[in-house]
């Protein structure tokens, strides 16, 4: 006759309570933090104006990675104002990425289309990569725009003064267009950084090196932590032989870029002309280290062991520079292309050809005096030196003998190749 109790659900018992823990849990720790809906937020959006002044700041001190990733938070806050695209690109030339250079003067073109900047920053751009024909449509366009824009002459002058130089582009004589040009910056833009550099760049082309380096100065006085003005100076230092000062751009050049490699580079030939051989190695292996698999870099040091009397290293890295290879850690080198236009190029070939003939390895170096004879006809250094290697065959011929290197006795070359007046 006794009722019989309800027997306890307990899995619903459990269900019940991990719902009251969500509850709880929701309330206590994520309804404070949630946003009410129609009121604004107690963190207000960076203005993006700051970021700019951050960039400009950041671009004062020779930071231009900095300056060109503070540029890009501020187009993220503000992606319709022209201005900042112009402001990054202009950067971006400075830190030689010229695509993105040229997207970013296209993108405040797209804004628009109307701005004198733009044309000029897409057109130095351009020049930087060798389109000298879509430069100078651009520039001819900003100049449209504002005829009076001291930047705007600098840039026109720094595309003439390279169509000077290599020979290209389409004027037949750009040399002049590009001295007015320089003249016109520095009178119309007395403050620019780049009218001053501009004009440098146009004296030291044109053979007058000490007014281009009171130019350069005064580039620099604007904005000493441009690592490029301190590395064409040291270059234009070299070529009045004042090598002391050179080395000492060159250095400063380093210090505000790390990851160039030129700044070793140039150091390297800089000392080499002075007969710092054991220095002059120093620094051509610092560059490799910095970019171990470009057989350019591996060229220049295999001549400076040369010059070091190293001969059995030399041929190792001229070997590397002509033929390509696996370099000390296994990466695959690509042969360096003999090419006319860089006088260095045939300096490797014609010094590997005479460490090969005087490791009595006369059938590759006759190959190598070929290449040089139909790559480059008009090198009157490698012609010279092609007949030295072929003298010297015609000796060892049927006379085997070991080559003595380093004991810094062999025959040198009859004539060793110059220098060219920059690096």
């Amino acid at each position: 006759m006794r009722q019989r109790r309800p027997r306890i659900n307990w899995f619903l018992v459990v269900v019940v309570v991990i719902l009251i823990a969500i509850v709880t849990y929701v309330d206590r720790f994520i309804l404070p933090t949630v946003q009410t809906p129609f009121v604004a937020t107690l963190t207000a959006t960076r203005d993006p104006e700051s970021y700019v002044t951050d960039a400009e700041n950041l671009f004062a001190e020779g930071k231009l990675l900095q300056s060109i990733d503070t540029y890009m938070e501020a187009i993220r806050i503000k992606p319709d104002d022209p201005s900042i695209y112009i402001a990054l690109a202009r950067v971006q030339v400075f830190a030689g990425k010229y695509d993105e250079a040229q997207v970013n003067a296209e993108n405040s073109l797209l804004l628009n289309p109307n701005n004198s900047m733009a044309h000029a920053v897409r057109a130095w751009a351009l020049t930087q990569k060798g389109d000298y024909v879509a430069a100078d449509n651009s520039l001819t366009e900003a100049l449209r725009l504002d005829p009076s824009n001291g930047i705007i002459q600098a840039y026109k002058a720094f595309l003439y003064g390279k169509m000077s130089e290599n020979n290209a582009g389409p004027t037949i004589d750009p040399m002049p267009v590009a001295i007015q040009a320089s003249q016109a910056a520095v009178t119309l833009a007395p403050n620019s950084l780049e009218a001053h550099w501009a004009r440098a760049y146009i004296l030291q082309i044109t053979t007058n090196g000490e007014q281009a380096i009171q130019e350069y100065l005064l580039a620099i006085q604007i904005n000493p932590n441009i690592s490029e003005i301190h590395l064409e100076l040291g270059v234009t230092y070299k070529g009045l032989g004042v090598i002391d000062l050179a080395l000492q751009q060159y250095t400063l050049a380093n210090t505000l870029n790390p990851s160039d490699i030129r700044p070793y580079l140039y150091s390297s030939r800089a000392l080499v002309s002075i007969g710092e051989y054991a220095k002059a190695v120093q620094y051509a292996e610092s560059a490799v280290a910095n970019d171990p698999t470009n057989p350019y870099l591996r060229g220049n040091w295999g001549f400076m062991l040369y010059k070091n009397n190293e001969w059995p290293q030399a041929l190792i890295q001229l070997s590397l520079a002509v033929n390509g290879g696996t370099n000390e850690d296994g990466q695959t080198i690509q042969p360096q292309p003999l090419i006319g236009g860089d006088t260095r190029i045939a300096q490797y070939f014609s010094f590997y050809a005479i460490l090969l003939a005087q490791s009595d390895r006369c059938g590759e170096a006759l190959l190598i005096t070929q290449l040089l004879v139909t790559n480059v006809p008009n090198d009157a250094d490698a012609a010279y030196n092609v007949t030295y290697v072929e003298q010297l065959c015609e000796q060892k011929l049927g006379t085997p003998s070991s080559p003595r290197a380093g004991t810094g006795t062999t025959t040198q070359p009859a004539a060793t190749p110059k220098a060219t007046p920059t690096p």
